[in-house]
């Protein structure tokens, strides 16, 4: 199953932040897939009280900014994972970049847009979409298409009273795609959660800012992945929310 998600998602072609792919290794087989958003010690546990023997998440263990060793809260997750034989997978930047199955391309789909073009860099590939609106719609109807697509009323900054056919989808922190957005001229920018410079950069320039929320935005390209594996492979898939409101 892993494999199979390595090859899909074009694991190789991605300088992230940390490593894509198996990071715990696990059982050979099983019968029970728990995807989640970050790889916290609750979602282990829970994942070892329902007995899955895969855990698949977006934020995994591992990143460049960490120190190497093994600091006593890294040594209590993986604990759990070992004493439940739990293997543990994640998949970052592209789970957010993938057509079909990324966190963006999903989120274009929910809230009624048609992916039109990449948009938003990180690590030196664009990992979001323009997402354009035929017909327009308003402002306050992306706003509330937001809140329910994130099950949480969004944070809005700039122009709320205008007409929207152009929005940049950028999942989690995608704030710094805001430049990126004033400068194609878009008239909307979809992300996860804002910086300090948001509010006054999209007044001035004239882009209406939504963040959903960093978790909320990146629940669909997990919950995506352990639908594709039960489907393919004929486990089942139950997906744990460790809600985080940021």
């Amino acid at each position: 199953m892993v494999a199979h998600l390595d090859g899909l998602l074009d694991i190789a072609a991605f300088d992230d932040y940390g490593p894509n792919g198996l990071q715990v290794p696990g059982p050979a087989e099983t019968g029970l897939v728990v995807t989640g958003v970050s790889a916290h010690l609750e979602l282990f546990e829970r994942a070892a009280a329902l007995g899955a023997g895969l855990v698949i998440c977006h934020h995994g263990l591992f990143w460049r900014s960490q120190s190497r060793a093994i600091s006593p809260q890294l040594k209590r997750r993986l604990e759990v994972l070992f004493d439940a034989d739990i293997a543990l997978a994640a998949y970052h930047l592209p789970l957010d970049a993938h057509p079909e199955l990324g966190n963006n391309a999903l989120i274009c789909r929910e809230l009624g847009l048609e992916p039109a073009e990449p948009f938003g860099e990180a690590a030196g590939r664009s990992i979001g979409f323009v997402g354009v609106a035929e017909p327009p719609i308003t402002a306050s109807d992306l706003v509330a298409r937001c809140g329910r697509a994130f099950g949480r009323d969004p944070l809005v900054f700039g122009p709320v009273d205008r007409r929207i056919a152009r929005v940049g989808v950028v999942s989690g922190g995608g704030a710094s795609s805001l430049a990126g957005a004033i400068e194609l001229d878009l008239d909307a920018l979809v992300t996860g959660e804002p910086s300090e410079p948001a509010m006054a950069d999209a007044a001035e320039g004239q882009v209406t800012f939504v963040a959903g929320g960093h978790y909320a935005t990146e629940t669909f390209g997990v919950r995506a992945l352990g639908e594709l594996l039960a489907e393919r492979f004929g486990v089942e898939h139950t997906f744990v929310a460790v809600r985080n409101p940021v």
